[in-house]
């Protein structure tokens, strides 16, 4: 078996988003009117009971993700994982979009299996389930079929991107994990930071009251990761509630059904600024003026030989027709065609440079988090 890190190290491509664009009923949301498809992928994680990666795992997937048809049998660090560098994770890239069933067959030595089937939808997205395995002289696995915890696993984007080093366009990135506790007593909670091709950060305990509410932060992920620089960083979080115990506030489920295992409700909320150049200063031309003569009577009567203004962008080292700019922004306004512009006179009056800034152009998505089963 290969060397396991302490705590889990959990490594997973974020298929490139275009954030500007609407994308699914969970993606990235734009009031433009074109949409950028993602590529699709599936990522299978191993993990032991206290978060610690698990190698040599081995899974079947129906229907086989890559012709959609049969059964494919996929195990850690084959050929066909994208993700050979990191033990107990396992990226199948370029699949097919639909809903598979996941079963683990195989397991490192010293650990049973999950018996839990997973099922997980694939659209234009990275899809992740979550398998937990226990040591085999856990008296528990042997003796007993209730559930030990339940874990949400999820994605986080965090910090500004200035060039093309990473999937995501340049722009700002930011990640919001809501957890509200719908549970009539407390429930404390174990989260950790799993960082891309990075260590994962320590556990952090919460205590939820009843019907209260906590959210993870990029701030609060780069306090664990000790990462305190506004560099770009990604990763998964994953979000544990122990059953069955004093620290899970005493829950206990044995064959639950699906409904039973969500104990939290858990929401991630992003927001992206992605313009191809990040926010900056732009020269702007305020040209002051005169309607001394409207031919067209589209002009209101008491815009006439009044001083009006309007700011315009302009470049460096550019010519550029200053009545013509005016004409244009009239033409807009008051619906004018050539013609009309023709039968109006402006005299400018002057025209000074100031500095704007380019507007920063956010988009957003929300993702609820399903739990998973861990044995």
């Amino acid at each position: 078996m290969k060397r396991r890190s302490k705590i889990s190290s959990v490594f997973a491509i974020l298929a490139a988003i275009s954030v500007l664009y609407f994308i699914s009923s969970s993606g990235i949301y734009h009031s433009g009117n074109t949409a950028f498809a993602q590529s699709s992928s599936l990522t299978i994680i191993s993990l032991s009971s206290d978060n610690k990666l698990i190698d040599e795992g081995q899974f079947v997937i129906s229907p086989n993700p890559f012709t959609g048809t049969g059964n494919y049998t996929i195990k850690d660090n084959s050929p066909d994982d994208t993700e050979k560098d990191k033990d107990g994770v396992i990226i199948l890239s370029g699949i097919e979009n639909g809903n598979y069933n996941i079963i683990q067959i195989n397991t490192a030595p010293g650990y049973g299996v999950d018996q839990i089937q997973k099922t997980i939808q694939v659209n234009n997205s990275s899809g992740v389930v979550t398998f937990t395995d226990l040591p085999t002289n856990n008296a528990a696995v042997t003796s007993s079929t209730s559930t030990r915890s339940v874990t949400y696993t999820t994605k986080f984007e965090c910090g500004s991107i200035f060039a093309g080093e990473g999937p995501l366009r340049p722009g700002h990135y930011d990640t919001d994990i809501s957890l509200f506790n719908k549970q009539r007593f407390q429930i404390q909670v174990l989260w950790n930071s799993v960082p891309n091709n990075s260590p994962s950060s320590n556990a952090i305990l919460l205590k939820m009251d009843s019907e209260t509410s906590k959210s993870i932060t990029c701030q609060d992920i780069r306090t664990t990761l000790g990462n305190n620089n506004e560099n770009f960083i990604e990763g998964f979080t994953i979000i544990n509630v122990p059953l069955d115990s004093t620290l899970g506030g005493g829950i206990t489920m044995t064959n639950p059904s699906s409904n039973d295992i969500n104990v939290l409700d858990v929401q991630a909320f992003y927001t992206a600024n992605a313009l191809d150049i990040l926010p900056h200063e732009v020269i702007v031309d305020k040209i002051s003026f005169y309607i001394t003569q409207d031919g067209s009577g589209k002009i209101p009567a008491n815009m006439m030989q009044k001083t009006l203004d309007i700011s315009i962008p302009s470049g460096l080292n550019q010519i550029s027709d200053t009545e013509k700019k005016v004409k244009d922004a009239l033409a807009k306004q008051y619906t004018l065609s050539d013609d009309d512009l023709a039968k109006i006179v402006i005299e400018i009056k002057d025209v000074s440079i100031g500095v704007g800034v380019l507007i920063d152009d956010h988009a957003i998505s929300l993702s609820t988090v399903q739990p998973e089963l861990g044995s």
